[in-house]
C-alpha cells in the first residue's frame, strides 16, 4: 500500500487483494443482500449507495471488479464506470440491473466501454458469484 502526496491510497498488483468487489447500488436493501451472500463465497466486499460517493471513495487498483447497478440517481453506471476507469484502468465490471439487457443497443450508445457482463436482477448470489469469478478469469 503506498499514500501518496495528496493523501490518495494506492495499491499494487502484489499489494492488491484478490477477489475485491465493489458493489454501487441505489437501493440499500440490495446492497446488504449481496454483499453478505458474496462475502460467505470468500470475496471482500465494500458497498455504496450512492454513486457518487463511491467515486469520491474509491481506491485505485485496489478493487478486482466493480459490481454496479445501472439505473440511479445522480450517475448511472455507465458514468460511475466511465470515470472509475480514469483512476484504475485494470478494474473490471458487471453491471446488474432489473431490465433487459441488450448489449447490441449498449455497444452503439457506449462504443467506447469494453463491457462483457451483466447480470439481470433477481440473480442468486451462486449465479453472482460464478459470473464474477468468469469476469475475473476472463482477460481480454
Amino acid at each position: 500500500m503506498q499514500n501518496s502526496s495528496n493523501n490518495v491510497v494506492t495499491y499494487n498488483d502484489a499489494q492488491k487483494p484478490k477477489r475485491t468487489v465493489l458493489i454501487v447500488d441505489d437501493e440499500p436493501d440490495i446492497t446488504l443482500a449481496l454483499k453478505m451472500g458474496l462475502e460467505s463465497k470468500g470475496f471482500q466486499v465494500s458497498t455504496f449507495n450512492d454513486p457518487k460517493e463511491a467515486l469520491s471513495n474509491f481506491v485505485p487498483n485496489f478493487y478486482s471488479i466493480l459490481l454496479s447497478d445501472i439505473k440511479m440517481p445522480y450517475m448511472n453506471g455507465f458514468e460511475l464506470y466511465q470515470q472509475i476507469r480514469k483512476l484504475d484502468g485494470k478494474i473490471k465490471v458487471c453491471f446488474i440491473t432489473a431490465f433487459e439487457i441488450y448489449q447490441d443497443e449498449f455497444k452503439r450508445l457506449f462504443p467506447k466501454i469494453d463491457v462483457r457482463c451483466f447480470a439481470r436482477k433477481p440473480v442468486s448470489i451462486d449465479e453472482l458469484s460464478k459470473i464474477i469469478k468468469e469476469e475475473l478469469e476472463y482477460s481480454a
